[in-house]
């Protein structure tokens, strides 16, 4: 990240390549700037690979205004079916990723994948969701192995896949949703149409000097 125009210039790295979009980073980032670095603003800019993005703080929250991917129905891909011992009741494909929606909760919670199989495919990674049977309006979880990550614990580009997705199913365009991951969160979402609104929290844990 570095000073640009009106707000800043943001890239992503996961350990093997760089990435296009990603939330988790943008929402640490944003949590230095307004803790660290005393910036004043009610609203940072980002320049990225993906366009123009913003972060404004509500409360403990940092909500990310991002494009919106929604996704589009494609058939079963053959890798995909082996990557999961059960046959998923939608398979649907946005710009990089492909979602996968099962209809039990405890399925997406407990199932490991066969990441060779995922591996294969012709996508950056793997968005599996059901609706939740608790107090959220669905669950998620995102494998991407091709990028170095075999699964990533809370995961902003996947949601605005799942946004516009689940907006459509439900009938809502706010929604609470649980990424389940062992180390999973907590996102609060909205729709607004061609972009999509993903809230979360953050906190410092560590600070350091590095030389160079």
């Amino acid at each position: 990240m570095f000073p640009e125009d009106d707000g800043y210039h943001i890239r992503w790295f996961t350990p093997s390549v760089e990435v296009n979009l990603c939330g988790h980073a943008t929402l640490a980032t944003s949590h230095v700037l307004y803790n660290h670095l005393d910036y004043s603003g009610k609203m940072i800019r980002f320049h990225s690979r993906s366009g123009d993005l913003s972060v404004r703080r509500e409360g403990d929250y940092y909500l990310l205004d991002f494009p919106s991917d929604k996704p589009e129905t494609v058939e079963k891909d053959e890798f995909l079916l082996k990557a999961f011992d059960r046959n998923p009741v939608e398979v649907l494909k946005g710009k990089a990723d492909f979602l996968v929606v099962f209809d039990d909760e405890h399925y997406v919670r407990e199932v490991v994948p066969d990441m060779d199989m995922i591996k294969k495919l012709d996508a950056e990674g793997v968005i599996i969701t059901s609706r939740s049977e608790g107090e959220f309006d669905f669950v998620s979880r995102f494998f991407a192995p091709r990028l170095g990550i075999p699964e990533d614990p809370v995961t902003g580009s996947a949601h605005t896949v799942l946004i516009p997705y689940w907006s459509d199913r439900i009938g809502k365009d706010t929604l609470a949703a649980r990424q389940v991951s062992n180390r999973g969160g907590v996102l609060k979402c909205r729709y607004p149409g061609d972009r999509v609104e993903i809230g979360g929290r953050a906190c410092t844990y560590l600070e350091g000097i590095i030389y160079l």
